[in-house]
Formats: structure tokens, C-alpha cells, sequence
């Protein structure tokens, strides 16, 4: 039900206590003390039968009995009373409830079913619930406290969303006395209803929260997650902590790739997809949540250092190494500069240490000749105490350099700048003036170096949220027709894995090179293949029951076609000694790939049971488990996804070739990638695959083995992609009255140059009455935001006109309307734009009547948009399609159009 009368639970205007306590030590007290000395402007009306008042109030016996209709509910009774208070309530017209009250689906069947229960009671009222088990709720704004949390938490502006009570009286305790407060502090428990998905849909769109921080251990309904974390964090940073990073999850893989794609990996390729920043603990939550709120835009990974302490430098650097940012480089004429400021002895280098006795004069004059130079991408200042130099002199200049740099207006580029003033008393003062500036700063110089990474990765993770894969990319071609009776006759014959020769035939189909391989039935037919390949061979025992043929001794290698028939014979013995009643289909005989320098990687794909396609890739060969040396990436996949999955690996720097080894062909390598993506996206029924080992050269890349698990199609397996993939099912040509034929689809991340070209041939009158405000281009970051969209909530259409279609690249682009869903699919928002030369041609007509029948398809209740009344030709439009038009209250200069869809019986 996503974000539907959440404001119920978070702005209530009255709040009800269903068991209030005078007990000492109950949870009923503890939470009726915080409700009423929270400051909640609203009435509270404490319920239980058996107390005259509750903290000085009057008490009420029943539900039925109180004078109002609270709007939040707020429970803490016996577990068996809370679903026929959930429907009592709900009857009454109450929008939320908080159940406080343990005792559900953490105790077994039973709690189950009674969880069940309270769901079902609440269904019928739309009536949203926080728990059961659960902490509660604080939103100090509001002056709501509906918890039993010790301490009270200060009003701020960071939201906190946590499944664990104990973690969150934790932060508070915490946060507290480091003057850190907050907007909301929500505690989920169980999440029978409200969860983190609704939560990221609810707090995106709240001016009030400028950071949302996670403590996740576990995650429901993958795909509503990633859409509300994708849409949560283009608004604003959102930093995760999820417990449990060992193998709680590992399951018993039967390929490689099952066995190294563990669960905590898989959460945090999705954590990286949605554009989030994951840390690893508390202090580093809080300390990212200052840093990214800074709003500084990161370029790169190299760091500069400025210090007064030589040994802090090298600890910092040794930090930053580790955590994979760079040392920036200094330009020489940087060098030059700080020749002429600082003392013969500095460093000469980076980390710049400009000597124990620095005052303010000499780290503004090195700071201000590093922060010029164009091959650095962020500034760490460092300050030892020292008996000869005051640390507030150097913290001043600091702060003057940092607010010149913010307050410089024009084309000058701001970069972050953190620093660390070591020391406890002598640092004081320092951190307040740094503190005053909003400088952030860190205890240590490893904290402050971790910061830094936080923004690199930070900036990374916001790539890869506005990567959104295309259809069939279009540099391969793909036959489907040939894979699809290879899956069903394994499927038909009961059979869970293709044979090796099929996996390479269905690779084969979607063009992903394999080395020749033969079947053979018995040994002399084994040396017959061998003999007709030529050269040296491999041969592979083939059996279905036998996944790692290696183990059991049922591969050799570099065979002469002489030596396989007396190899064929020993290998059949060691396998009918090692597993007897393993079925043997006979052997496949393959050319042995000579590919001197050529490194071998795995490339492979595993559905998880939470987040669907995850493909693998890293170091593969015999040790691929002992190297463990992998990357993970959700489905679906393109080149750039690719390549930044590549270049998480180890791996990676020997593919890019040294000493006398040439670098691999990289794009060939990312081009498998999304091959497989491709592949799996369109046989739902591949659950697991495996390429291992996949050679990559500079000739390209050749699998060598492939194993590919399938399984029976079901319902769940057809929505198992977290991140919907391109629709191409929504492609068609249309014809207009002028007899013109345009090609309709879903716009394409690619689609961004023909975007900006379709705005180039509009006037700026039309932009202004589609935008509201005059303009002659769209700037990249909105002309992105409108190409790269999520499909499970968005939808934008494109027309391409097919007499002048090219095929070298999208476009061009002659109209495209869009609908944007609320989370709860009920009413969309629609916006259209064709243009100038096109309009009055009955394009922008056929492209609403096909988002209204996109619209209708999906469920959508109500499509509405507000108008320019000046607009004469879209209000006309509207009208002759349906739509219904008021004015608007707020503006009397804009109508409000709406179409309101029949209910179907």
C-alpha cells in the first residue's frame, strides 16, 4: 500500500494510548511518559479499563468508549487483543496504529497466523500499521514520542529507519549528547504492513528530512525497495548499515557462481544499484551523513593532504590506498608554488607536510596554491598540537578558505574539503571554529580519509542509480528460437541442468563465443571426435548428475586424439568408482584453447530468493572459491554496469595487460555481461549459470565450460528482476492521418542526445507552456532524469518517425509524453511534448491516447495535470479526450485537467 495514510501515523492530529499503564516498569507507562511530555499539540487519550487517569489525564475503559475518533492508535495490550482493536478501530475511522505489543510471527505458526489476523482486520479501513513488536515511533517535530525509548531524542533533520528497537534507543543514547537530532525515528519491527520501501516512498518527499539513514537486516519485496531507493536517493542522501555481513544466507550451491554469490554481497550490489551508501558502523553512519550533506560534488578518487605532521600524512595515506582512492599527483607548477611559501624542508610531495611550527598564514597560502591544481578532487587538512604553532590560527584560515570557496559564484569549481584536528583539549576551539564554518571533521585522520572514500563511493553508487539498461543492445543479435527448445526438452525430461554441449549451444545463440565441442557416446567415438577436430583435445565425462566434472576426475586436458580412447576407459572407471549411480550419457570432446597470456575470469548469474538475477563476474579456474575475487551486479545489465563491475575486481588491473601481456579486449568482456543479463531476462527460467573458465584476451573472450540450471516457469520467476528491464513489449508503429508511420516505445537512457535535439527544434514559447518557464535547452541532469527512468513506476513514450529513422543511433525524437505513478499506483501525473513543427498533425492526440491506454493497463485509477489556461490547444486536446477541468485554487493562471478511468465490474 506504499506512502497511503502515512501522514496519519507520522502528523497525527489526535493520538489514542490503547493500553496506558500507572505500572512501574511497564511498557504502557514508559510510553504513556513520552506521549504526554513530548510536546504533541493534539489530544492523547489514554485507554485502560481498570485507572481512573493516565500521567494526570482522564482514562478511558474502551475504544468505544473514547470522545473522538483518534487518528493514530497507539497499542500495547496482550497479543491476542490487538486484531479486534485493529477492526474496532478501523470501523471507527482510525488511519494508523502502532503495535508495540511482541508475541507474532517471531513466535512460530501461531504468531503467524495472529499477525494475519491484524492485517486482515486493517484491510477493509486502509488503516496503516507500524510493528507489531516494535519499538514505536518519534518525531520530535511533531512533539509525537510514541516509544519506549529512555531518552528523548533531539529535534533535527535526519530520519532514522530501523527493523530493531535496541538499535535505535542505541543511536539516540548516542546521538544525544553529540547535540545530533532528528526528524523521524521510526522503529519497523516485523513489518507486517509499513516497510522499508514505504518508508524511503514517505521520507523522499518530506522537506522536513535532508538525510535517511537504514539499519536493515532484511529486506521485503525487493522490487517496491529498489524503486523507493532509486526515487529516495536522487532527492537526498540515503546511508544504510545492514547487519549480518556473514554467509547467514549461503546456500547449497551446486556452481561456482552460487557458492561465491553470498547474501550479504548480493544486499550490497543493491544497496550500490540504488544509488546508497552502505558503511559499517555507527560512527561512520553519522560521519557520512555530514559529509554528503555537504552538497559538494565529487569528480574523482585523488586526494590531496596538507599537514603539519609528516607521520599523520603517511597514516592517512596508507588509509586512502587501502580503500582504494588515489594520492593525487601534484602538477609541477604546484610544486613551483609551494617552493616559494613554504620552509626548504616540506615534503616536496603529497601529502604536502608543511612542518611542525605551520601558522594560519602558511596553511591558507598551501592551501590555497593545492586547491588550484586541476588533478586533485578533494583537500584533507591535518593539524597536530604542537608547542610553536596555535592549532585555532591554522582552523581559522581554514575556515576563511572554505567560506571564500562557498561563497564564489560564477564558473569556480568547489571542492570537498575535511579535515582532522588531533587532540582532545588544545583541538577544542579548532573543531568549534570548524564547526561554525561547516567544515567537516573527523577525530582521527583514518576517520577523515574514510569520509573522503564515503564521497567517491557515493558519487559512484549515484552513476550507477541513473543507469538504466536498454532493450537488446544493439550490438549483438540474438536467437532466441534456438535456445528455447534446448530449455524445454531439459525441462520436459525432468532434468534441472543442460548438458555442457547445450549450455554452449544456448551461449552460443546469443553470440557469446564457445570452443568447439562434440558429443560422443562411447570412447571410440571420443577418439573419432578428437581425431576429426585435429590437434590436441579435451575430453569431459557428460552426465546430469555429475555439475563439477573436475572433482571427480572426469576431465583431462592437452589429450593427443591417440590417447583418448584408453583415457575415455580409465575416466569411465574413476567415475563409476567415485559415484556409481551417476548416469553416463558418454563424453564431449572439445579443441583445447591456446590462448597463451590469456587470463581466466567467471562469468555467471544466480537468482537470488529476495533480489532475482544477480550476475557474477571475478577471477575464475580451478581456485575460483580460494581466490574469491568477485563482483557482483543486479540484472538487467548495460555496458556501463558492466564495466563498473569489472573494475570492482582484482582481476580487472591484469585485464588491462602488464609487462609484456597486451590488455584484454575489456569491451568484449562487458559485452559478455550483458549478453547473459540479456540471456536470463529472457528465459525466466534459467535459474543458475555458470561460465567457468571464460578466457579474455586481446582477441576477445572464449568460454571454455558452461553449466546452466532451469527450472519449471512460474509467476514469481516472470517478476523476479528487482529493477524492471526495459519493456519492449510496448514497441509499435502507429499510423497518423496524414498517413506518416512513427515508431512508438519506451524512452531509453540512450534516447538523451535526440532528447536534446527534439528541444533544439521546439520554440521557446512551447517549451514554456510544457515546462511553465521559458528555456532553449534542458540542462544534462534534467535531460537524464527524463531518459533514465523506472519503468515499474514511470513510463515515457517516444515517437520516432520511421520514413527518417536512423539506424546508427536513437532517434530522432519527434514527441514524448510520460506519466509519473504515485507508490501507490493510483493517480498519475502526465506531461506531453511534440515538436513545433509537428503540431496540428494529430501527434500529440495519438501519443495521449497512448499513455491513457498505458495508464489504464497498469491499473492507474486517475491521469491529471496542471495547464497553462493560456495553453488553448492542450485544454482543447484534453476535452475532446475525456478529461474533466477545473481551476485551480492556488493559480488562477493554471486548470487542472484530470481523466478518471470506469470501474471495471
Amino acid at each position: 500500500m506504499t506512502i497511503r495514510n502515512l501522514n496519519s501515523l507520522f502528523k497525527p492530529a489526535s493520538v489514542a494510548l490503547i493500553g496506558a499503564s500507572r505500572r512501574d516498569r511497564s511498557v504502557g507507562k514508559v510510553v504513556a511518559r513520552n506521549l504526554f511530555n513530548a510536546g504533541f499539540d493534539g489530544p492523547i487519550m489514554p485507554v485502560n479499563p481498570r485507572e481512573r487517569s493516565i500521567e494526570g489525564v482522564l482514562a478511558y475503559p474502551s475504544v468505544a468508549d473514547l470522545p473522538l475518533t483518534p487518528e493514530l492508535a497507539v497499542i500495547a495490550t496482550p497479543p491476542a487483543t490487538v486484531p479486534g482493536l485493529i477492526a474496532e478501530l478501523g470501523a471507527r475511522g482510525t488511519k494508523a496504529a502502532v503495535v508495540i505489543t511482541a508475541g507474532f510471527a517471531e513466535m512460530g505458526e501461531d504468531g503467524k497466523r495472529l499477525q494475519q489476523a491484524v492485517l486482515d482486520a486493517a484491510r477493509p479501513h486502509l488503516l496503516r500499521i507500524i510493528g507489531p513488536n516494535c519499538l514505536g515511533i518519534m518525531v520530535p517535530g511533531q512533539g509525537l514520542n510514541a516509544s519506549f525509548c529512555h531518552v528523548p531524542p533531539l529535534k533535527g533533520d535526519i530520519a532514522l529507519v530501523a527493523q530493531s528497537g535496541a538499535v535505535v534507543t542505541s543511536i539516540v543514547d548516542w546521538a544525544t549528547p553529540r547535540g545530533i537530532g532528528f526528524s523521524h525515528l521510526i522503529s519497523l519491527g516485523s513489518k507486517a504492513d509499513v516497510d522499508f520501501g514505504d518508508m524511503l516512498d514517505y521520507l523522499a518527499q518530506d522537506g522536513s528530512v535532508r538525510a535517511i539513514l537504514l539499519y536493515v537486516e532484511a529486506i521485503t519485496s525487493a522490487r517496491k525497495f529498489m524503486s523507493a531507493a532509486r526515487t529516495a536517493a536522487r532527492a537526498k542522501p540515503v546511508i544504510v548499515i545492514k547487519a549480518g555481513r556473514s554467509e547467514e544466507g549461503s546456500r547449497a550451491a551446486s556452481s561456482h557462481t552460487g557458492a561465491l554469490a553470498g547474501a550479504d554481497a548480493v544486499y550490497d550490489a543493491a544497496f550500490r544499484r540504488a544509488g546508497m551508501l552502505r558503511v559499517g558502523e555507527l560512527d561512520e553512519l553519522f560521519a557520512a551523513v555530514e559529509t554528503l550533506a555537504t552538497g559538494v560534488q565529487i569528480g574523482g578518487d585523488r586526494l590531496a593532504i596538507v599537514t603539519n605532521g609528516g607521520g599523520v600524512g603517511v597514516l592517512a595515506t596508507d588509509t586512502l590506498i587501502a580503500g582504494g582512492g588515489k594520492l593525487a599527483q601534484l602538477a609541477p607548477e604546484t610544486l613551483a608554488a609551494l617552493d616559494k611559501v613554504l620552509p626548504p624542508t616540506w615534503s616536496h610531495g603529497n601529502p604536502v607536510d608543511i612542518i611542525g611550527d605551520a601558522d594560519g598564514k602558511r596553511y591558507a597560502d598551501a592551501m590555497k596554491i593545492v586547491m588550484a591544481d586541476k588533478n586533485i578532487d578533494g583537500v584533507l587538512v591535518l593539524n597536530c598540537p604542537t608547542a610553536v604553532a596555535d592549532g585555532r590560527d591554522a582552523a581559522q584560515a581554514l575556515a576563511d578558505i572554505a567560506r571564500d570557496q562557498n561563497n564564489r559564484t560564477g564558473g569556480g569549481r568547489r571542492l570537498p574539503v575535511l579535515a582532522s584536528w588531533l587532540g582532545e583539549q588544545q583541538a577544542a576551539p579548532s573543531r568549534r571554529l570548524l564547526d561554525q564554518a561547516r567544515i567537516p571533521h573527523y577525530q582521527t585522520p583514518n576517520q577523515a580519509v574514510r569520509a573522503f572514500l564515503h564521497l567517491v563511493q557515493y558519487r559512484r553508487n549515484q552513476e550507477l542509480l541513473m543507469e538504466m539498461p536498454a532493450s537488446v543492445p544493439e550490438q549483438f543479435d540474438v536467437d532466441m528460437a534456438a535456445v528455447r527448445p534446448v530449455i524445454d526438452g531439459a525441462l520436459a525430461d525432468g532434468r534441472g541442468w543442460l548438458s555442457e554441449y547445450e549450455a554452449k549451444e544456448v551461449l552460443r545463440a546469443y553470440g557469446i563465443p564457445c570452443v568447439q565441442t562434440v558429443i560422443a557416446a562411447t570412447p571410440a567415438e571420443a577418439e573419432r571426435a578428437a581425431k576429426r577436430l585435429g590437434g590436441r583435445t579435451a575430453l569431459k565425462i557428460l552426465s546430469p548428475d555429475i555439475t563439477h566434472k573436475s572433482d571427480l576426475g572426469g576431465v583431462s586436458l592437452n589429450l593427443l586424439p591417440s590417447q583418448v580412447w584408453a583415457e575415455a576407459e580409465a575416466m569411465l572407471e574413476r567415475i563409476r568408482s567415485a559415484l556409481p549411480d551417476a548416469r553416463i550419457e558418454g563424453f564431449t570432446v572439445q579443441e583445447m584453447a591456446h590462448r597463451p597470456g590469456a587470463q581466466e575470469l567467471i562469468l555467471g548469474m544466480v537468482d537470488d530468493a529476495l533480489f532475482g538475477p544477480v550476475i557474477l563476474f571475478g577471477a575464475g579456474g580451478v581456485a575460483v572459491e580460494v581466490l574469491d575475487d568477485k563482483a557482483l551486479a543486479l540484472a538487467p545489465l548495460n555496458l556501463n554496469l558492466a564495466r563498473e563491475a569489472m573494475a570492482r575486481t582484482r582481476v580487472y588491473k591484469l585485464l588491462q595487460g602488464y609487462r609484456h601481456l597486451a590488455a584484454a579486449d575489456l569491451d568484449a568482456v562487458a559485452l559478455a555481461m550483458t549478453k547473459v543479463s540479456q540471456l536470463i531476462i529472457d528465459f525466466p527460467e534459467i535459474a543458475e549459470l555458470d561460465i567457468n573458465p571464460l578466457y579474455a584476451d586481446e582477441a576477445g573472450v572464449l568460454a571454455l565450460d558452461a553449466r546452466i540450471r532451469v527450472k519449471p516457469l512460474t509467476e514469481q520467476a516472470l517478476k523476479r528482476l528487482a529493477i524492471r528491464a526495459y519493456p519492449k513489449k510496448l514497441e509499435h508503429t502507429v499510423t497518423l492521418r496524414s498517413g506518416r508511420e512513427f515508431l512508438i516505445r519506451p524512452i531509453r537512457p540512450e534516447d538523451e542526445p535526440a532528447i536534446h535535439d527534439m528541444v533544439a527544434a521546439t520554440s521557446v514559447e512551447d517549451m514554456r507552456l510544457r515546462f511553465f518557464a521559458p528555456m532553449r535547452r534542458l540542462s544534462h541532469q534534467m535531460a537524464a532524469r527524463l531518459t533514465q527512468i523506472d519503468y515499474d513506476r514511470e513510463m515515457a513514450l517516444v515517437a520516432i518517425p520511421l520514413d527518417i529513422i536512423d539506424p546508427d543511433k536513437p532517434g530522432p525524437i519527434f514527441g514524448v509524453v510520460r506519466i509519473t505513478a504515485d507508490p501507490d499506483n493510483e493517480r498519475a501525473e502526465y506531461a506531453v511534448l511534440v515538436r513545433s513543427d509537428m503540431k496540428g498533425k494529430g501527434l500529440g492526440s495519438r501519443l495521449m491516447k497512448e499513455i491513457l491506454a498505458y495508464a489504464e493497463s497498469r491499473g492507474i485509477h486517475e491521469v491529471f495535470g496542471e495547464v497553462l489556461r493560456e495553453n488553448a490547444g492542450m485544454l482543447g486536446l484534453c476535452r475532446d479526450l475525456g478529461f474533466t477541468l477545473h481551476d485551480s485554487a492556488e493559480d488562477h493562471g493554471i486548470v487542472e485537467v484530470s481523466y478518471r478511468f470506469a470501474k471495471k465490474a
